[in-house]
C-alpha cells in the first residue's frame, strides 16, 4: 500500500489539489473519522469516478449539541489512516479545531426549513454546524464531486440545497447505506453499543421496513403507519424512540397523506447510544 499523504493546513491542501487539477476530477469524502465499511464504500465510489480522492477527518464541535457527546465521539486515527491507504486515498486532510475555526465563527449557515423536523427538532443547532463546516470544507478542497451517505438523509438534503444556493461548483453524490447482515446501518456510534444493546439495535431498521411495507401495500395515513410500525420496537427498557417521521424526500416536511414517494426516518436511543436510520417507501400505482 502507498502511504497516504497527510496534511493539516488548509493552504497546503489547496496547493496540493491545485497541482492535480489537470489529472481529472477531484473526489472528496468528508468524515469525522472512526471509519467503517460505510465510509469505505464512499471512498470506493469516489475512487471509481475520480482521478484523485481526498478524505477529511474532522470532529466538528459546531454540530454537537451536548458536550459529553463530543467528548465520547470515537477517535481512531491510526485505523483510519490504514483504511485510507487500503482504499487508495490520495490525500488525508486532518485539520485541528484552530485551523478550521481560528476564532469563534461570526457567520454560520442557516439550513432553513430542511432542518425543522426529524433530527433538527431534537438537536438544536446541529445542522447549522453541519452546513457551516461542509461549506468550509468544500471551499477548502474545491472538489468536483463530494460523496455523502444516504443514511444521513436529512444531512444529504441540506448539503444538496447548500451547494445549489451558494453556487458551489461541486456535484453532491449520495451513496446507499451499508448495513450489517441483520440490517443495522453502519455507524461510528455502533462501537458504543454493549453486547445486549447490539442485539436490540436492528429493531430500528425492522420498524422502518414495516412502515415501508405498509405504504407499499397501499396505506396512506402516516399516523396509523407510525403506530403499527413502531409496535415492532417492543417495550424493552433499553430502547427509547426519539422520533419516527414520514416526510417528503426532498423537503423533509411531514406528509399529511401518502400519495407519492415518502422518506421514513427515525432516531432510536439504544441504551446511551443514539442511532438514526431511514428508508424510502414507494406507494402502489393507483389507477385513475
Amino acid at each position: 500500500m502507498t502511504p497516504v499523504r497527510q496534511i493539516a493546513s488548509a493552504a497546503d491542501v489547496r496547493a496540493a489539489i491545485d497541482g492535480w487539477r489537470a489529472d481529472g476530477p477531484i473526489g472528496f469524502v468528508p468524515t469525522m473519522g472512526a471509519l467503517h465499511a460505510g465510509h469505505e464504500r464512499l471512498i470506493e465510489r469516489a475512487r471509481a469516478e475520480c482521478a484523485r480522492v481526498v478524505v477529511s477527518i474532522f470532529v466538528n464541535p459546531l454540530q454537537f449539541d451536548r458536550a459529553d457527546d463530543l467528548e465520547r465521539y470515537p477517535r481512531t486515527l491510526a485505523a483510519d489512516v490504514d483504511a485510507c491507504e487500503r482504499t487508495g486515498v490520495d490525500l488525508l486532510f486532518l485539520p485541528t479545531v484552530h485551523e478550521m475555526y481560528p476564532a469563534a465563527p461570526g457567520c454560520t449557515v442557516d439550513p432553513g426549513p430542511l432542518a425543522t423536523h426529524l433530527c433538527g427538532a431534537y438537536r438544536p443547532g446541529h445542522f447549522r454546524g453541519v452546513a457551516t463546516v461542509v461549506l468550509k470544507l468544500l471551499n477548502i478542497v474545491g472538489a468536483d464531486r463530494a460523496y455523502f451517505g444516504e443514511k444521513d438523509a436529512q444531512q444529504l438534503a441540506i448539503v444538496r440545497r447548500l451547494v445549489a444556493d451558494f453556487n458551489v461548483p461541486a456535484t453532491v453524490v449520495g451513496v446507499p447505506t451499508v448495513r450489517e447482515p441483520d440490517g443495522l446501518a453502519m455507524s461510528s456510534r455502533n462501537a458504543r453499543l454493549l453486547p445486549h444493546e447490539r442485539v436490540l439495535a436492528p429493531r430500528l431498521y425492522q420498524a422502518l421496513r414495516k412502515a415501508a411495507a405498509l405504504i407499499a401495500d397501499g396505506a396512506t395515513d402516516p399516523a396509523a403507519i407510525t403506530r403499527e410500525a413502531t409496535e415492532s420496537l417492543g417495550n424493552d427498557e433499553h430502547l427509547r424512540l426519539e422520533y419516527f417521521g414520514i416526510v417528503g424526500p426532498d423537503d423533509m416536511q411531514p406528509l399529511e397523506t401518502i400519495d407519492g414517494p415518502a422518506l421514513i426516518a427515525a432516531a432510536l436511543w439504544v441504551g446511551g447510544t443514539r442511532l438514526i436510520d431511514n428508508c424510502l417507501a414507494i406507494p402502489p400505482v393507483r389507477s385513475r
